[in-house]
């Protein structure tokens, strides 16, 4: 009876403490993130102490997310492949209703080649410093053409913002779903190019011809289509290619940030509880300012994923 007793009697304290922790808990998370009169209507979230501890949680994320996935803490992983380029592609030419592109071995190594060129002689162009211009490299690998084209990018992370930017200038996709272009080829080359880590991404468009033989010299009477350099994508273009390129850690980080953001404008709607002093300072707008802040940063995040050149 007495061992029985002891076990009840455990059970029972075990249980007292069990409430009296979700009790401090849920005291504590009160204080955290609504504003009530224990915390003078100023939830210790959107305190300096609050913020601080956002920002060394947003970043820690994306640290620790890059040096997980990549080795390096500054590190970005790219998952774009001649493979992924080649399927998208032609989902999109399926999409508009032109036929799909053949992969072109030939074209691969002519692309190949011209990033390789782009890294050796640190240029970002279609035309190299010394007048090489891009059919060279067709003439280089022995393909034949009667139309050709190229598209270069430079620094994206993803398939999806490759093509998300080239579908969103008007001479990328005029290459892409060009209905006369019968074969494809990418090249996807990582170096130092301006003495700063780089991925160039190249793609060659061809429709192969079996008269004329494509050369290195201007007068091969081909039509070779440039796609116009267009450097960074507008903001509408780089905020599309960000959605698609967001983490993980992203998404953790903008979760928090949105949990700010309800704390500061609930706050700011009980801002006519804050003590006379407070109302007559800038404390009587804070949780309008901390919201804003923490929508702006949130978007720079995203904006931090939507880089890259074409």
């Amino acid at each position: 009876m007495f061992y029985i007793s002891n076990i009840v009697k455990t059970k029972t304290k075990t249980k007292k403490q069990l409430k009296s922790v979700i009790k401090n808990v849920k005291y504590n998370a009160r204080l955290i993130v609504v504003p009530h009169k224990k915390n003078g209507y100023r939830p210790h979230l959107i305190r300096f102490s609050g913020i601080l501890a956002i920002l060394i949680a947003v970043i820690g994320m994306q640290l620790g997310y890059n040096g997980a996935r990549t080795g390096n803490v500054l590190g970005v992983e790219s998952d774009i492949t001649i493979t992924s380029l080649f399927n998208q592609t032609n989902v999109y030419r399926e999409e508009v209703g032109v036929g799909a592109l053949n992969l072109s071995s030939k074209l691969d190594q002519a692309a190949y080649l011209k990033a390789q060129d782009m890294f050796a002689k640190q240029y970002w162009a279609h035309d190299s410093p010394d007048g090489v211009e891009p059919w060279a490299w067709f003439g280089d690998v022995g393909y034949n053409y009667n139309e050709a084209g190229e598209n270069l990018a430079k620094n994206f992370s993803t398939t999806n913002g490759v093509m998300t930017a080239w579908i969103n200038s008007p001479t990328h996709r005029a290459n892409i779903v060009n209905k006369d272009y019968k074969d494809v080829g990418f090249a996807v080359v990582s170096g130092t190019l301006d003495k700063k880590p780089a991925t160039l991404v190249v793609a060659f468009y061809g429709d192969p011809a079996s008269g004329a033989v494509a050369s290195t010299s201007s007068g091969s009477g081909a039509n070779f289509s440039e796609s116009s350099q267009t450097n960074q994508p507008n903001i509408f273009t780089q905020f599309a290619i960000a959605t698609q390129s967001i983490t993980p850690a992203v998404m953790g980080s903008l979760a928090l940030l949105m949990v700010g953001v309800v704390v500061a404008v609930i706050t700011h709607k009980n801002r006519h509880r804050l003590s006379r002093k407070l109302k007559q300072s800038w404390y009587r707008h804070h949780g309008l300012y901390k919201a804003t802040g923490f929508i702006f940063l949130g978007l720079f995040i995203i904006f931090l994923y939507g880089g890259g050149q074409i």
